[in-house]
């Protein structure tokens, strides 16, 4: 598996198929990472592989996954965007299709925000997302999911770095999406495909606030995750909106 590099980040990546490309993020919030694809509802990578050019990478930092860098403090989720539109400039790649799982969700917004040129339509798969009654979920998530374990990998990751990551990831903007406002999901021309969850880091409510406020949204039926035959259905509805969003 490759490796594209820009100064001291460093992002292994995976493709498959050809065709329009799609940039593809499991889940598995900070660990988001391709070994993930092997138990998520569905592998993005097989399914639309004989459909479209299919990219996926270990997100920066993600324990278990191979890409590394800094722990960018200031601009966490700018941070993200750039290592993805960096490897989608080193492949040589202009527009695309972004669906993101989980954590890929506000990727997903925040590229649309970024560069709306570019990104093609983008899908929404169980976001994550700002829960009100609790809104520290994501924050105990990734202390328990990530932190530990990648404090003991690398000792040069310390708490005063991983407090403010944390707070500017999820608690810094605490609405919806996390990384765009209301008002821009309001003025966003991208198309977007929701497809909903309801779990405490998935919350409901943020895929349909998503899914009212952006002009150009379809959503796909709920529950899908309830059988292998509402999973076929929902990423077939997916494909046929992809496909029916491919530039001329």
């Amino acid at each position: 598996m490759p490796f594209y590099e820009n100064g001291d980040v460093r992002i292994h990546y995976e493709e498959a198929g050809s065709g329009f490309p799609i940039l593809v993020t499991p889940g598995g919030g900070l660990n988001s990472r391709m070994s993930v694809w092997q138990t998520a509802p569905f592998n993005a990578m097989e399914e639309f592989k004989n459909d479209f050019r299919c990219i996926t990478m270990d997100q920066r930092n993600a324990v278990g996954g191979e890409s590394t860098g800094p722990v960018p403090v200031e601009d966490p989720w700018d941070a993200f965007a750039s290592d993805q539109l960096g490897l989608m400039d080193h492949l040589g790649i202009d527009k695309f299709f972004f669906l993101g799982c989980c954590i890929g969700g506000p990727f997903v917004m925040k590229m649309a925000q970024k560069v709306p040129d570019r990104l093609a339509a983008g899908v929404l798969c169980q976001p994550v997302g700002h829960r009100p009654e609790d809104p520290g979920v994501m924050v105990r998530h990734s202390t328990d999911g990530w932190v530990a374990d990648i404090t003991k990998i690398r000792p040069d990751i310390t708490k005063d770095q991983i407090d403010p990551y944390l707070h500017n990831l999820f608690m810094a903007n605490p609405d919806f999406i996390y990384t765009v406002s209301r008002d821009f999901a309001r003025s966003c021309q991208t198309p977007v495909m929701v497809m909903p969850d309801d779990t405490a880091a998935h919350p409901y409510y943020a895929s349909m606030d998503a899914y009212k406020l952006l002009p150009n949204a379809e959503i796909t039926i709920y529950p899908w995750k309830e059988s292998k035959e509402t999973t076929a259905q929902a990423v077939e509805q997916v494909r046929a909106f992809l496909k029916a969003h491919v530039p001329a």
